[in-house]
């Protein structure tokens, strides 16, 4: 992995789901080597933040400015080719990000002794770390992710934090969306609470529905 030339920078961004307004006024840069958590209750916004910034949704306002190819995303899903293995799996990857060598993603998440088993024989907590191990054959520096320890045991855990911090120390750097502590060095913490966006009631289950994706 080659560090940023420069910083993830968001200006006065607003952000939206189903067309109704979530977060506004955030400010903030994210710089290499850097961990900023983002912090707030269900609902409050952070999957509809991560998701923008990966450019999978356009943004309500503002701007987000990083270098050209630098951002990987990791969502609540694993995103696995079920009937390929994982090592063919992590192959493919490799190839789309035009890394090739998935060695260090296998050592990374300890996948070596599963190598030969379909995605689709593994457990949840497998399947969570083939998922997280495609950052580490992205080659990109800046790394969004959504609750990632979901399904990972407490060793899994351990694991998973030690890659995030040999990530930081290389020169990437993380924001993530986690209530687990993961003991990363000078990690700040960005609270969504005071860019809560008011917004019309939407009432009775659709509010519900509708904030359950927030």
């Amino acid at each position: 992995m080659t560090p940023p030339a420069a910083a993830l920078a968001v200006t006065d961004l607003a952000v939206s789901r189903g067309g109704l307004p979530v977060l506004e006024r955030l400010r903030f840069t994210l710089h290499p080597g850097r961990a900023l958590i983002l912090r707030g209750p269900n609902g409050s916004g952070k999957t509809t933040l991560l998701r923008t910034l990966a450019g999978l949704q356009p943004p309500l306002a503002g701007f987000i400015t990083a270098p050209p190819e630098t951002i990987a995303y990791a969502s609540h899903a694993d995103g696995l080719k079920a009937t390929l293995t994982v090592a063919e799996n992590l192959a493919f990857w490799a190839q789309i990000f035009g890394t090739g060598d998935i060695g260090a993603a296998v050592d990374g998440m300890n996948l070596r002794g599963l190598l030969d088993r379909q995605a689709q024989n593994l457990s949840a907590g497998q399947k969570r770390r083939l998922g997280l191990a495609r950052l580490l054959v992205t080659g990109r520096p800046f790394w969004l992710l959504d609750e990632p320890t979901i399904s990972l045991d407490v060793a899994s855990v351990a694991l998973f934090a030690e890659v995030v911090r040999s990530h930081l120390a290389a020169g990437g750097a993380v924001l993530i969306a986690t209530h687990i502590d993961l003991g990363l060095p000078e990690a700040e913490v960005l609270d969504l609470a005071p860019h809560r966006a008011r917004a019309p009631a939407a009432g009775g289950l659709m509010g519900a529905f509708d904030e359950a994706f927030l």
